[in-house]
């Protein structure tokens, strides 16, 4: 474990802003000693939600003034031109400069995708950058899915690049040498899918570095049969949000049934244990923080609506990410495959 971790917040994007944005890096702070953390913002309205939470004078929260906002309705390349001064651009020029090792931000995920590619830059070899999330499963591991929306169409060239660096991620977070790697399709047969896909399959089994089983259909995201899955940013995006309504869906209308007669409050009573841990598993709160990955430092996407629990564990993904070198091994990986491709083809 990293002893000195610094990471940039952006406190004021997402739907709550420093609502949510403050009370998390509290938390945050007082669950890691190690950790310190730059709140990129409005000094006056930071200072005001700190001093409510008598965190104030905290040493490891260091308030660095900001006079812009990038809203939710500003456009991508108008952020980038005249948002210089914005808490979302300071806290990606924490990163570049080094004063800091990781960024989070809740903001619009358009301008943050674009500034972050700006001023970041780039790994050699990549492409694009993709949005990657780990989703839960009937098993005991996430299934990691990208891209999330960073990219809404998807050549077979990115596809593949897409199919590495969830395999570096995943391998990270699981703790396994050949993550299985697999295709979203419409269907599992080698006919099914557009021709982008069908080029993205070839290229992923000619890769030696990638344990690709094939194609899987939407009802495949939670078996487990996978440990990352690589689609197109629009197909991801829909999919994992769909996942998340689906999981507050069951949740609302099981609630809802046990509140209808004496005898299910009571069994709700009895099963209150069962059903917190339930809750637990699919809240999609503590999967919170979709990384930006790619580029040559470490970006956390929160949702725009994000709890200060959800703010919290993009944060703690953030940490992660810094403590696993995340940028440092996908650089190593692409320079391995590219070599060892290159040989195959002159040969």
């Amino acid at each position: 474990m990293l002893t000195n971790l610094t990471i940039a917040l952006d406190m004021m994007g997402g739907d709550y802003g420093p609502r949510s944005s403050i009370p998390a890096a509290v938390n945050a702070v007082n669950a890691n000693a190690n950790l310190r953390l730059i709140l990129c913002g409005n000094e006056k309205v930071i200072s005001k939600e700190l001093e409510s939470l008598d965190s104030l004078s905290h040493p490891r929260l260091i308030i660095r003034h900001c006079s812009e906002v990038v809203t939710n309705s500003c456009e991508p390349s108008s952020a980038v031109r005249s948002k210089k001064d914005s808490s979302m651009r300071v806290a990606l020029d924490l990163v570049k400069s080094g004063e800091a090792q990781a960024c989070v931000s809740s903001g619009n995920t358009g301008a943050l995708l674009f500034m972050a590619h700006y001023v970041l830059k780039m790994l050699p070899g990549v492409k694009r950058p993709a949005l990657i999330s780990a989703v839960p499963t009937e098993r005991k591991n996430p299934v990691y899915l990208l891209d999330l929306g960073a990219n809404v169409h998807c050549d077979a060239q990115t596809l593949y690049q897409f199919g590495i660096m969830g395999s570096v991620v995943a391998g990270q977070a699981l703790g396994c040498d050949n993550p299985k790697v697999s295709l979203l399709n419409i269907g599992s047969e080698d006919i099914k899918g557009h021709e982008d896909i069908k080029q993205a399959a070839q290229l992923m089994q000619q890769c030696d570095y990638l344990n690709y089983i094939g194609y899987s259909e939407g009802s495949d995201i939670f078996t487990g049969k996978s440990d990352v899955i690589v689609c197109e940013g629009f197909v991801g995006n829909v999919a994992l949000k769909t996942c998340e309504g689906i999981a507050k869906l069951i949740m609302f209308k099981l609630t809802k049934a046990l509140q209808k007669h004496f005898f299910y409050k009571c069994l709700a009573f009895m099963l209150q244990p069962v059903i917190k841990k339930l809750y637990k598993r699919v809240n999609p709160d503590q999967y919170n923080g979709a990384s930006l990955v790619g580029l040559r430092g470490i970006v956390v996407k929160s949702h725009g609506n994000a709890s200060d629990k959800a703010f919290h564990a993009a944060i703690d993904e953030a940490v992660r990410e810094v403590e696993r070198q995340l940028p440092e091994k996908i650089a190593a990986i692409f320079e391995q495959t590219h070599a060892t491709k290159k040989v195959a083809t002159d040969d």
